[in-house]
């Protein structure tokens, strides 16, 4: 490559970068006001207008999600997912309609932190001094009937392997007079501008360790043609488990299962792929 062609594609992505971007925000500066209207006239239907901006977004950001599996219908759900990104939230976002489990200081987030309140985000303190008032909190997320998403391994990782999921806030699970259904759900990064995402390119998608925030986003908006793979394992009842940490143990072990397959190409039975807006 010249210097002359170097400077056009440094040129070329940062423009796209600028484009997309500016879509962005151009998308929060009207879906925010339509969704604190639709959500006082309809609040029974409360993540409607989330999907549809979830959609909009990996549309302008040029995401291709492909589904294995089918989700749960029968609510509540409580979906359990691995995490290696904040781009996790609106992959899964696009299919499922749900309020996410977040580490409490997501609340204080410039931008991110009102988008994650406006989804009705449950956020919680992990520690054992809390761990009570959290079960309590997941507790009435699910008597109202709402599919919650929780990533169970405490933080992100670079997206090769799973983290040991924590079976604190299965806890939640153990009310005998709440009938809850856990599915297990695998998230993963397999392509990039349609070619197999190597090593090197994967911290493009994940974000964890000591990455800054804005950083990983404006790389994001420059190589944002990822293709991600989710995989909805068979839905789960917690009284077919002893515990919880039996429970976490067998979600786990299904997560990385599905991660499994996916970077080893193995052909699923059938994937619904998703790039725009569906109603």
């Amino acid at each position: 490559m010249t210097v002359q062609q170097n400077l056009d594609f440094d040129f070329g992505t940062a423009l796209a970068a600028g484009a997309r971007l500016a879509g962005f925000l151009a998308l929060v500066a009207v879906m925010v006001p339509v969704h604190v209207v639709y959500s006082a006239l309809k609040p029974q239907d409360a993540f409607r207008t989330p999907i549809i901006f979830h959609r909009l977004l990996i549309r302008i950001l040029g995401f291709r999600v492909r589904v294995h599996g089918a989700m749960a219908t029968a609510r509540p759900v409580l979906f359990v997912s691995n995490h290696s990104s904040y781009l996790d939230i609106t992959v899964l976002g696009t299919i499922i309609p749900g309020a996410f489990v977040a580490k409490a200081d997501v609340r204080s987030w410039p931008l991110f932190g009102m988008l994650a309140r406006l989804q009705h985000t449950l956020f919680i303190e992990r520690r054992s001094s809390r761990t009570l008032e959290q079960k309590d909190g997941m507790r009435k997320r699910f008597e109202a009937g709402h599919n919650l998403i929780l990533f169970p391994e405490g933080t992100s990782s670079d997206g090769l392997r799973v983290l040991p999921f924590k079976s604190g806030l299965f806890s939640a699970l153990e009310n005998e007079s709440i009938a809850v259904t856990v599915q297990p759900v695998s998230v993963i990064c397999t392509e990039i501008d349609d070619l197999p995402i190597t090593r090197c390119m994967r911290p493009y998608y994940a974000w964890y360790g000591d990455m800054t925030l804005t950083g990983h986003l404006w790389n994001v908006f420059k190589f944002g043609r990822f293709t991600v793979d989710v995989v909805f394992h068979p839905p789960l009842s917690p009284k077919a488990f002893p515990d919880r940490k039996a429970l976490a143990a067998h979600c786990q072990q299904q997560v990385t299962h599905g991660i499994e397959q996916c970077l080893t190409g193995r052909n699923f039975e059938s994937a619904a792929i998703l790039t725009a807006p569906q109603h």
